[in-house]
């Protein structure tokens, strides 16, 4: 059954025609046949909304759920609202969503929308997923060490046998596909076509140098007054080419890219005059907002908007309207430091792949244009994409995972293998801590950290300070250091 066929069964309104609606047949029966697939669909073909409910529509999942892990809280919550309001269906009811500190589901919930780390806590209390019939896995390509464990466990169930008819849908915008198929062992990758129209594409002078000094102090530090003004500046240009203008209902708004909260907070301060002078509203999209400040950022406005956004408006969210990208090209990026035993957000360059995907944002609904805040050089040595986590992270609570699944890393199949080193130290570290066992399984300890929804490290202050009881402090200790 369609989207729209669905919407006309459940009272809700018709909803408009979005380019994966054309794929969703095949992508089903394709899903029948093997019990796994892949969709790759650009930002924007509406894969997020539209291929889960088509799914359930379509009875793959067997009278179970459809679970649909998504990498951000921001983004399950937003996509289950979406979903619920194109079925006339109300969130807890047929459409609800999992995410940390809030739960909004029921027993006749049969669409869910979950991020990967609640997933994996969904799978320590039922392994065999009983209730759950079938998996889409969204934003594949994002690469999170949560979205590999899971299309691994995932993997590693269905081959096992205890659940061979638990369907599996992995979903990416960019993404060697074929190598996901492969992995999931399904059928070859469905490609559904975006819309989109032309975006010109214009560079900071050269003259202002490569990004990685246009904006650092003199000790190497994030400038973050001079980013502001960079994209006051960028923004200014745009409105006087014509952007940031109510051309039609819902279009003209101008997104900003930018690596945080902090950025965007200074951004919003440099753009208020402007912004006043021209009559824009200056909205803030992150992941901590509440839900009626998500609602309002996904919501075009009467007035045209300057929307400053994380990355999270890169695939995870599509921010109606906009015709015009101001990209800074830095991401905050986690970085695990050994020498403190912490991980700490690190903010880089971004990838080429990201910066087009930043790009396609602006040419959804009219020719669009989008402005770089560095020059062409330091673009062409960009890396092609960014770099998996599970490359670059600590991989503590990758192997304490797998041990409460009771398997070893090595053991399991993944997109990209976890080095061995660095196998190594985490299985050391959590030997260390008494977690595991000298033959890597799990122990009553490593058991009580593994159920806390934070690494393993910042488990053992919990622990500790039960254990002193001193909880709410050391729960709070946990929380900044989280943070």
């Amino acid at each position: 059954m369609s989207a729209a066929s669905a919407s006309r069964a459940s009272g809700a309104t018709a909803p408009i025609t979005l380019p994966v609606d054309e794929v969703l047949e095949p992508l089903c029966a394709a899903l029948r046949e093997h019990g796994a697939g892949v969709l790759a669909a650009p930002p924007g073909a509406g894969k997020s909304t539209r291929v889960p409910a088509a799914l359930l529509d379509a009875g793959l999942a067997g009278g179970r759920r459809v679970v649909v892990l998504q990498p951000r809280r921001v983004a399950a919550t937003a996509v289950a609202r979406r979903v619920a309001q194109e079925r006339g269906a109300r969130v807890g009811g047929a459409v609800g969503w999992h995410v940390r500190f809030d739960r909004r589901m029921s027993r006749e919930t049969a669409l869910v929308f979950l991020t990967s780390g609640m997933f994996l806590r969904w799978l320590q209390a039922d392994p065999f997923l009983e209730d759950v019939g079938c998996v889409v896995v969204d934003e594949v390509h994002e690469r999170s060490l949560q979205t590999d464990l899971s299309l691994a466990l995932l993997d590693e169930l269905r081959r096992s046998g205890l659940r061979d008819d638990l369907r599996v849908l992995a979903m990416s915008a960019t993404l060697d596909a074929d190598r996901v198929a492969r992995l999931l062992g399904g059928a070859p990758p469905v490609v559904s076509a975006g819309r989109t129209f032309e975006v010109e594409v214009r560079h900071a002078s050269a003259q202002r140098g490569p990004i990685s000094r246009a904006f650092r102090d003199d000790r190497g530090r994030l400038d973050r007054d001079a980013l502001a003004l960079a994209v006051r500046d960028a923004v200014a240009e745009l409105v006087e080419a014509g952007a940031g203008r109510r051309t039609e209902p819902g279009t003209g708004d101008i997104l900003v890219f930018l690596p945080g909260r902090g950025e965007i907070a200074r951004a919003a301060t440099a753009l208020g005059a402007l912004a006043a002078h021209h009559g824009l509203d200056v909205v803030q999209l992150h992941g901590g907002l509440s839900l009626a400040a998500q609602d309002a950022a996904l919501t075009p406005g009467p007035r045209p908007r300057v929307v400053l956004s994380t990355n999270i408006a890169e695939t995870s969210l599509t921010v109606p309207g906009v015709s015009a990208v101001v990209d800074a090209g830095l991401v905050r990026t986690p970085r695990w430091e050994p020498r403190l035993d912490l991980q700490r957000l690190e903010i880089t360059r971004h990838s080429r792949a990201s910066a087009d995907q930043r790009a396609g944002r602006a040419g959804r609904v009219r020719a669009g244009r989008c402005v770089r805040l560095w020059g062409e050089h330091d673009h062409a040595t960009r890396a092609a994409f960014d770099t998996p986590a599970i490359l670059r992270a600590d991989l503590r609570p990758l192997v304490l995972q797998c041990a409460v699944w009771g398997r070893r890393p090595e053991e399991l199949r993944w997109l990209d293998a976890p080095p061995a080193g660095a196998l190594e130290a985490a299985r050391q570290a959590l030997r260390d801590d008494g977690s595991v066992d000298d033959g890597g399984g799990l122990t009553p300890r490593g058991r009580a950290l593994g159920a806390l929804p934070v690494a393993p490290h910042i488990a053992r202050m919990v622990i500790a300070g039960r254990a002193l009881d001193a909880v709410g402090p050391a729960c709070a200790l946990a929380a900044v250091v989280s943070e």
